[in-house]
């Protein structure tokens, strides 16, 4: 039976020119930290990946760190922003910029950091956002203020796919003297991420989102923005982050975001294409259903569907079954019984954050896949609801 694999979001395949540029590397074994001929050869490697990365953000390379992933860098910026508003024993200041704005509905490592540092005492905003996923831009108005030094907001939500208006956020923040940091690991590759256009001080993105290898990732930070490591140890990435160089992560890396800057427009109006005929076929085929996050602003490969009456592990089951492989909501949330932290956040209620499911598409997805799921899908509701007690 043949597998379709809807759940881009969690991660993708790498690509074909990707994995031919990792096995070519193979046999650069040097350490890009050495100052002999293969230490040199596999630092130039190192380097040419980070103008990639950075050409596709529109950033100097000397602004791009290479770090294990989006959680590492996510954290990287909190823990800068910690030491930034600690005093000299450690503690949270009394006075000064000491405080922190982030949303409701980011990813666990951005939600989890918040908690972390509210925890120890720090003054931590967590803005609420309308029915749509987005940030209410008189909410952020009235908690920004002098003490603010961190403004956090994803730029695209990894469950709903809802898009925020960076710039606008950036520009607030801005005005109050804060720092902002945006997670884009979402975004990056599936819409234009530009960082003059959007002025922010931080950005994260992840190679396994772009068709590029698992475990390493970048964090841009602007030349004046502060940035503190981690990863203490060695003098790697201009003393930024420690630790022998993943050349072959860096390497494939960059050549996945040389890939996504070319074939930017191309995949957005492909996995447009695919998202708006798999909604016109799903509330076509299937009564009483929820599409969550913006119609419109929204990254183009996403849709999220709650399927009231039905449970979404047995809908995710089901589907498995029948060779559909989709997501109940973040990959980073599978297997908690909890709902939705994201869908709650935006109303839906725990029926329908129970019973959502995140379709995800990518460069590997056919027309013919998604008339299959539209095919595929109204029978197994149907069939999970009549097994329903909650269900009318």
């Amino acid at each position: 039976m043949k597998t379709i694999y809807l759940d881009y979001n969690a991660t993708t395949p790498l690509r074909d020119e990707v994995r031919e540029a990792i096995i070519e590397d193979l046999s650069v074994y040097g350490n890009a930290s050495s100052m002999h001929a293969d230490g040199r050869r596999a630092r130039a490697r190192v380097e040419e990946a980070r103008k990639e990365v950075g050409a596709l953000l529109g950033a100097a390379p000397k602004t791009i760190t290479f770090t294990s992933g989006g959680s590492e860098s996510n954290n990287t910026v909190f823990q800068t922003m910690r030491v930034l508003a600690s005093d000299e024993h450690g503690a949270p200041r009394t006075g000064g910029r000491r405080g922190f704005i982030t949303t409701g509905i980011e990813h666990p490592c951005v939600l989890n950091s918040a908690k972390y540092l509210e925890s120890l005492g720090y003054r931590v905003n967590f803005l609420p956002v309308d029915k749509f996923g987005r940030v209410r831009m008189d909410e952020l108005t009235c908690v920004l203020n002098e003490e603010t030094l961190l403004v956090s907001v994803m730029m695209a939500n990894n469950e709903i796919g809802t898009i925020q208006d960076i710039g606008q956020i950036c520009r607030l923040a801005k005005e109050a003297g804060a720092f902002v940091h945006t997670d884009a690991v979402q975004a990056v590759g599936k819409v234009p991420v530009n960082i003059p256009d959007l002025g922010v001080d931080y950005l994260t993105m992840s190679a396994h989102k772009i068709y590029g290898p698992k475990g390493i990732g970048a964090l841009y930070s602007g030349e004046k923005a502060p940035l503190f490591p981690l990863i203490h140890g060695g003098h790697q990435e201009d003393g930024k982050r420690a630790g022998t160089y993943n050349n072959i992560g860096i390497l494939g890396f960059g050549k996945a975001a040389e890939l996504a800057k070319r074939d930017l427009d191309a995949y957005g109006k492909k996995t447009n294409s695919l998202r708006l005929r798999l909604r016109e076929g799903l509330t076509a085929g299937i009564p009483d259903i929820t599409v969550n996050g913006h119609p419109d602003a929204v990254i183009p490969n996403t849709i999220n569907v709650s399927f009231p009456g039905a449970e979404g592990e047995a809908i995710l089951l089901s589907m498995d079954l029948a060779g559909i492989e989709a997501s109940t909501g973040s990959a980073c949330a599978s297997g908690s019984l909890e709902p939705s932290h994201v869908l709650l956040a935006i109303g839906a209620g725990p029926e329908l954050a129970h019973g959502s499911i995140r379709f995800s598409m990518g460069m590997g997805t056919s027309a013919e896949d998604i008339e299959y799921v539209i095919a595929t899908l109204p029978p197994i509701i149907e069939r999970l609801r009549k097994m329903s007690t909650l269900h009318k």
